[in-house]
């Protein structure tokens, strides 16, 4: 018999944080989350995605033994935002047990129900500006910095519950030893003295987290799914690029003077705890300030990147794309970096995979999106 319980209190919301460890213990693709980290972002006084969204989360036991989870967040400015009364679900972890993952998914489309929600879809971890998408391709690498995991076996367990696709997202990892097209480097030469590809300034870094947000805003508002960050997140964002990003892992391009790109890169903080087993005490922290001090991790992520939107079908605007990867792939030679993951990328964003594939970038991850209506 599967029994599901809400997370209602510290004791079952570690349980509920802990469950993974369950269903990855056989797989060496996966890498433990810090649980401080975790119960820090399911925190609704201290993860301002809260300010704006509820939600609840359930385990599923067998007996005592707990089996699975999931969650169901109702976001105020997605709903605000679109006509359709789209409800989410996330934070899917199971055992491979078809009665687990629809008693899961059960309880999940119901308290959505009854909540005025005519449409499901995920995962969402617990945004789309978070961790998003059900792997579906590519499970024998491990999961980059902020990117999810998954089982081979789950896709047939959502699909099975009367799921369907509603978009893909792309993962592409190329090496960064490459060279520029030759077309390109030259017109980069022709265009230096309008174009100026420059590292993020530190010393005005408030000032340079709203050029970010204001690009990103404009470049990807007409893309599937597309919601804003508040600025209690990006501030948020902000913090963890001042603590771990090097200044020229952020890269904004002007022309003029004027703002008009920007690109964001991560070290992959996944190589730096993934023997960690989730536990900072006792010597955590002095291992993942040691190695990001000495053995620098060897891949990355670039996690955020846009153009505005009067660039983005222009030469001007591959060509600031080009110049900017080109400065983040020369700050990552000189970490001692050697592959970087361009995540994510929606399957139909035609401009910027046919960027990356110029560039040798291949995708090697796939992240699907489902959706259903509720009944």
């Amino acid at each position: 018999m599967i029994r599901i319980e809400p997370v209602k209190d510290q004791a079952s919301l570690k349980t509920f944080v802990q469950l993974p460890a369950l269903v990855y213990q056989a797989d060496p693709a996966w890498v433990p989350p810090l649980t401080f980290e975790r119960l820090q972002f399911f925190s609704t006084k201290k993860n301002p995605y809260f300010e704006h969204a509820r939600w609840q989360s359930w385990l599923a036991y067998q007996g005592a033994v707990p089996v699975g989870r999931i969650s169901a967040q109702i976001d105020e400015l997605h709903l605000a935002r679109n006509d359709s009364r789209t409800g989410f679900f996330g934070l899917l972890e199971a055992e491979d047990s078809s009665e687990v993952f629809q008693a899961l998914f059960d309880e999940a489309e119901a308290w959505l129900h009854a909540e005025g929600m005519a449409k499901i879809q995920g995962p969402f971890n617990l945004s789309i500006n978070q961790e998003c998408g059900l792997l579906v391709k590519g499970y024998e690498d491990p999961p980059m910095v902020m990117m999810g995991h998954a089982r081979p076996y789950y896709p047939k367990h959502v699909e099975a519950n009367g799921y369907q696709k509603a978009q893909d997202m792309l993962a592409y990892r190329m090496g960064i030893h490459f060279s520029l097209p030759s077309g390109v480097t030259r017109f980069l030469q022709k265009a230096k003295d309008s174009v100026k590809i420059r590292p993020l300034r530190r010393e005005h870094l408030k000032e340079e987290l709203g050029i970010i947000k204001e690009i990103f805003e404009e470049a990807w508002a007409e893309n599937w799914g597309f919601l804003p960050f508040t600025d209690a997140e990006f501030a948020e964002l902000g913090q963890h690029m001042k603590l771990l990003v090097e200044d020229d892992f952020v890269q904004i391009a002007e022309i003029e003077g004027v703002p008009c790109a920007m690109l964001v890169a991560f070290p992959n903080l996944h190589e730096v705890i993934h023997d960690l087993k989730g536990r900072l005490w006792p010597l955590g922290w002095l291992k993942i300030l040691w190695r990001l001090k000495v053995r620098y991790p060897k891949t990355g992520r670039v996690l955020l990147m846009g153009v505005r939107r009067r660039f983005q079908s222009s030469p001007m605007g591959a060509l600031m794309a080009y110049g900017m990867i080109e400065a983040v792939r020369q700050a990552g030679l000189r970490k001692g970096i050697e592959q970087v993951e361009l995540s994510w990328i929606l399957e139909d964003n035609k401009r910027m995979r046919h960027i990356l594939e110029s560039l040798g970038a291949e995708p090697y991850k796939t992240y699907r999106v489902y959706e259903k209506l509720l009944k």
